[in-house]
């Protein structure tokens, strides 16, 4: 057949390609913009004439397309799968943690005021209490979704955290429990009793 871009025949083996309905030597088929082949790769049809992904992503954004929904984080059309989340449209890709960057496609995820997403982990890292004796977070255990935390003093403890000062026994649980504070200090009964 003859190639519809040059008008010469096709001859040889492996030296043409059909396309769109038509015959093309493997060189003259390639993007109607930048010229890159065609062969193999994924290509958009417009009108009979051919036009590779990246250049018809921006042909089509230059006039915002109306097919397809912009992506909330990259701005640019979605042409295959949509990921909605909180009232958005975002490539599955483009769907990630602010903080660790990994995408979240399938994974729970949380909001934080600003609207900022988070997976579950590096939310609690960066919103959760601080236990004012180990200064790390109080957050669920991995594959965990409630975790307890101990309020003393104002103060926010671990339930391992939360031990008498001075002799170091553990104040919510065994004989000894319950705090009895003295001057801000966190102490069982029989430790209070000696401080006296």
């Amino acid at each position: 057949g003859r190639c519809a871009r040059c008008g010469e025949n096709v001859v040889g083996e492996g030296t043409g390609c059909t396309a769109m309905d038509q015959v093309f030597h493997v060189e003259c088929f390639t993007c109607m913009m930048c010229n890159n082949k065609l062969r193999g790769q994924p290509f958009y049809a417009v009108e009979k004439k051919a036009y590779c992904e990246p250049c018809y992503i921006v042909s089509t954004h230059s006039h915002l397309h109306p097919d397809f929904e912009q992506c909330s984080v990259c701005a640019k059309p979605i042409m295959e799968r949509i990921l909605r989340a909180t009232g958005k449209a975002y490539h599955p890709h483009c769907f990630t943690c602010v903080m660790c960057h990994r995408s979240l496609d399938g994974i729970p995820f949380t909001v934080d005021a600003s609207g900022n997403i988070h997976c579950i982990e590096d939310f609690h890292k960066k919103f959760a209490p601080r236990c004012s004796v180990c200064k790390e977070p109080i957050m669920p255990a991995p594959g965990q979704e409630e975790t307890v935390r101990i309020v003393a003093l104002d103060r926010d403890f671990h339930v391992q955290c939360y031990r008498c000062e001075d002799c170091g026994g553990l104040l919510s649980e065994g004989d000894n429990q319950g705090c009895y504070p003295l001057d801000g200090h966190i102490l069982c009964k029989t430790c209070n009793s000696a401080r006296i």
